[in-house]
């Protein structure tokens, strides 16, 4: 009487098996690691009427941290530039625990570098926002970027360097 009702026993799911050998990943937790947000030249550059320069650098790094665990940081540095200096800078780390299991080497990879870095830029953005705003200037929305096309060029870009040469066989 106490099996009545549970839908996984009744539909035998896992074979019999206690093993989940189907193929997951996805994200842990996120949360800011570093966040440093400069505004060197206040309360001056809050007059300045030339139009800044925005520099937008960001990278994406993956580590290993136990068995099917691994961070992915997120790193945003934006530099705002008039002609009579740096107006604010901001430069976050934004990072997440992300969780795999039975992933081939190539998808886990992608995920790592394309997929986790799509998922966590929202929330990146929205906090390079908002710190850009407490600085005292109008906030900053970031455009978005395709990290999955930036991916591919990656991996096309590091295939064309260690490929033959086409062509003369």
């Amino acid at each position: 009487m106490a099996d009545e009702g549970n839908i996984i026993s009744d539909l035998n799911l896992n074979n019999g098996s206690d093993e989940d050998n189907d193929p997951a990943a996805g994200i842990i937790s996120q949360y800011v690691k570093d966040l440093s947000v400069e505004n060197p030249n206040a309360p001056h550059s809050f007059q300045w009427q030339d139009a800044p320069q925005i520099d937008v650098q960001f990278n994406i790094a993956s580590t290993l941290i136990e068995g099917e665990v691994h961070e992915v940081e997120l790193k945003i540095v934006v530099t705002s530039r008039a002609d009579a200096g740096v107006a604010f800078a901001v430069d976050l780390t934004y990072a997440a625990l992300v969780g795999m299991r039975n992933l081939p080497d190539q998808q886990a990879h992608a995920f790592l570098f394309a997929e986790a870095p799509r998922i966590l830029f929202p929330f990146a953005r929205a906090i390079v926002s908002e710190a850009v705003r407490d600085a005292g200037f109008p906030p900053l929305m970031l455009d978005p970027i395709d990290f999955n096309g930036l991916y591919m060029q990656q991996l096309t870009a590091q295939q064309g360097v260690g490929a033959p040469p086409a062509g003369n066989a």
